[in-house]
């Protein structure tokens, strides 16, 4: 009998670490924890980290996320006010906040994504059908994400959940449509470019219109300048000339004479047929302007 109790001993030592693993279980800071009894919650929730002791064998743990998690949803087709639909890519972040509830709605995380998708594509369709496409696409897109995110909080709560953040990736027209709506912006650039082009056009008509007009009143005007200033030169001329020809009268007539000989009598193939007794010739015969005496013939 002796040499069986350090078998006994053994034994029980075994067996009481055995109870005591299936008794202790430890929740670390990224978990929340319940025990279960026959599949039925037993306590309340165990969300602050550390070691925990349950019946063995009777009662089980199971493990839930205590951190934020991801839900990526499939693109979804809307249709807002206008009737322009768009494409929409969007995601939310989320968290178990009510682990009891969660446990009896959706039993653990992985039956519970498509569940909260179908809810955040319902409130992207509510939020997003009430407003114009225009609203989607521009800086009122940040509060509409919010809007989005309170409507589907609301629903997730039943859930246990809470939506921490809800965010539109992109919002694109479908690819059937972009062609159309490219057409569409290019004709109406084209038309915008070709109205610039004409008021340019006739900008450039009015400007270059504007400077002949200028040009031909500078030009008149220049030249009348110049025959006021050819006519006052041409009386001042004549006026000296006739003071001129007033005081010496031969003189005048020689220097009259000169500036015709110097005009007619120049190099060149000119020909000139005159008579010899021609008073053109007055003052080549006699300085005098005298008619000159014929000479002997030999």
């Amino acid at each position: 009998m002796q040499g069986r109790w350090p078998i006994i001993a053994g034994a029980a030592l075994a067996v009481g670490l055995f109870l005591l693993a299936n008794a202790l279980f430890i929740v670390d800071e990224r978990q929340r924890a319940l025990v279960l009894q026959f599949g039925q919650v037993r306590g309340d929730p165990v969300e602050e980290p550390g070691l925990y002791v349950k019946a063995p064998f009777i009662q089980n743990v199971v493990y839930f996320e205590d951190r934020i998690l991801p839900l990526d949803t499939r693109a979804l087709e809307v249709t807002p006010l206008d009737d322009r639909r768009l494409v929409v890519d969007a995601f939310a972040r989320w968290r178990i906040v009510d682990t009891i509830r969660f446990r009896q709605a959706v039993f653990d995380e992985a039956a519970a994504v498509p569940r909260l998708e179908r809810i955040l594509n319902a409130s992207l369709r509510e939020v997003l059908g009430s407003v114009g496409s225009d609203a989607v696409l521009s800086d009122e897109r940040t509060a509409l994400m919010e809007q989005i995110r309170d409507d589907a909080r609301t629903s997730a709560r039943e859930l246990g959940v809470d939506i921490v953040d809800v965010r539109i990736r992109r919002a694109d027209l479908p690819e059937q449509n972009l062609q159309a709506t490219f057409e569409r912006m290019k004709a109406e650039r084209e038309r915008e470019a070709a109205d610039e082009r004409a008021r340019g056009a006739e900008a450039a008509q009015r400007v270059r219109a504007n400077a002949d007009r200028q040009a031909v009143e500078l030009v008149s005007e220049a030249r009348r300048e110049a025959d006021v200033i050819r006519g006052r030169a041409d009386a001042e001329r004549n006026a000296v000339f006739a003071e001129a020809f007033g005081r010496d009268p031969e003189f005048f007539a020689f220097y009259r004479s000169m500036r015709a000989y110097e005009g007619a009598l120049q190099g060149g193939n000119s020909s000139m047929v005159m008579s010899p007794e021609s008073e053109f010739f007055n003052y080549l015969r006699n300085p005098n302007g005298a008619p000159a005496q014929a000479r002997p013939t030999q």
